[in-house]
């Protein structure tokens, strides 16, 4: 069941950032209107969150979407103990926080 977001169906401004939505039941974090998503897996009985999948259509690109999904991602994983393996090519070890990644796999 995805997380229900907030607010109502008026224009955002321009400052405002766009809501990620966490969609537990599809194992993905995605925007409102479900057209960008980071998709992952759940392995090692919970422990490890795989990041395998992020999208963003043309449309929508140059926004900063992709970064807002994979914070979202990240801080799930954070609030939830879990280590995060960035099998998709966009979320490099360089780019993000090596901590998540799990020890046992030569990341940190």
């Amino acid at each position: 069941m995805a997380a229900a977001a907030e607010g109502g169906g008026g224009a955002r401004s321009a400052s405002e950032a766009p809501k990620i939505v966490w969609n537990q039941s599809q194992q993905r974090f995605e925007t409102e209107d479900r057209k960008a998503y980071l998709e992952y897996v759940i392995r090692d009985g919970g422990q490890v969150m795989d990041i395998i999948h992020t999208f963003v259509p043309p449309s929508k690109r140059g926004l900063g979407l992709a970064s807002l999904l994979c914070v979202a991602a990240f801080d799930h994983a954070k609030s939830h103990s879990m280590s995060v393996i960035p099998t998709c090519t966009y979320v490099s070890v360089s780019s993000f926080p090596p901590i998540f990644l799990p020890s046992k796999l030569g990341f940190i």
